[in-house]
Formats: structure tokens, sequence, C-alpha cells
């Protein structure tokens, strides 16, 4: 999820501490005092009883008091957990140098269409100029074999193959590394993974 959200056309949106996956919690906190205080301080806790999980009275006690100091103290991010969280901020860093840095992820505006593979696995596919272009895919559910492809997303540029640009599962990230994806004819989408895929130029043989 987080590689199709740093890989959208839109500007993505992060909350503070996400792309090192801070420990401290993301609390609302503001400096109010008297009445006003005390109205904040219940219409948060109003506001958030729609959900279920911090309806009851019992979750309702937890809640911090916007307007107590210790609420900001707690939710200020600890930079060095860059240093700790090293999966997690390689993974939000490379990605963003590949937004930035790609010559089609890159590019703006940039033409992007998607496809749903199964109840919880799509593909989007971004178009080059050139032919040469990127696709994500993005598998919430178990691993995914595609065989035979169902997606015509799926189907490179003539004369051209997929070659595998980047992966949630690479072992900086924390994963287990993968094969090449497209072996033999058959895609493998590993269980809650990411791929992108970019076209390559297939080599002709007499």
């Amino acid at each position: 999820m987080t590689a199709y959200l740093l890989l959208m056309p839109g500007i993505p949106m992060l909350f503070q501490g996400q792309e090192i996956a801070a420990s401290a919690p993301f609390l609302y906190f503001a400096q109010f005092g008297g009445d006003l205080r005390r109205a904040v301080a219940a219409g948060r806790g109003k506001f958030l009883a729609q959900f279920p999980s911090l309806a009851s009275a019992d979750t309702q006690a937890l809640l911090a008091d916007p307007a107590d100091p210790e609420a900001f103290r707690r939710s200020k991010i600890d930079a060095a957990e860059r240093g700790t969280h090293t999966e997690a901020y390689a993974l939000h860093r490379d990605l963003l140098v590949l937004r930035r840095d790609d010559r089609v992820f890159g590019e703006r505006p940039c033409q992007v269409e998607g496809a749903v593979l199964t109840d919880y696995a799509w593909v989007l596919r971004y178009f080059a100029r050139d032919g040469r272009d990127r696709i994500l895919i993005v598998n919430l559910g178990p691993e995914l074999s595609l065989v035979p492809l169902p997606e015509p997303l799926l189907a490179p540029v003539a004369g051209r193959s997929w070659g595998l640009l980047w992966s949630s599962e690479a072992p900086r990230y924390g994963g287990q590394g993968i094969p090449r994806p497209t072996a033999d004819g058959v895609w493998q989408v590993p269980g809650g993974s990411a791929l992108i895929l970019a076209t390559e130029e297939l080599e002709l043989h007499d």
C-alpha cells in the first residue's frame, strides 16, 4: 500500500513519522485553557466515539487531553529512529526517489490505467511516450499465480518484455527476496507484496 500511495500521480500525504515507522503516537494536541479546553476534549471524545473500538467508556477514559502538554511531548518524533527503523525508512526513501527520478513515474502529467486482478490484487500501468512503460502490481492476499495472463494491461509492448525494477520483498525492506516474477511464462506475485516491472528490449537470436 505504501508503493501504491507514493507512486500515484497525486501528491501523497503521510502522517508525521510514517516514513520511519515512528514509535511515537500521532496524538491531537492544542493549546487551550478554561471552558474551551474542556469543550475541545469533550468534542474530541464524541467524535472518536463513532469508531467502535473507541466508543466504550474504558477507551474514552484513556484518550489524551489535547491541552495537556504531555500529549504534545508524547507526539514528538525521535529522529534517531531513522537509524533504527532502517527498513521502513529505506522503503519510503527508495519509492520517493523512484517517484522523483524515474523517467516514467516522474513524468507529469502521467497517463495511468488500472485493473483488478483478484479480490485482493490489482495492477496499474504507467504509460511512457516511448513505450518503456511501468506496471505496479499490488497483492494484499496470498501468493498469486497468473496463468494465463487474464489482463491486457499486463501485456508488454511488441518487441519488449517485462523485467523486475523494484520489489517490496527486497531484503533491505525486511522481505525474503523473490525470483523473477515472470520466469517460465508464469507470473508469480508473492502474498502481501508490491512489484514494479519495467519494459526491457528482447534479445533476438538467429
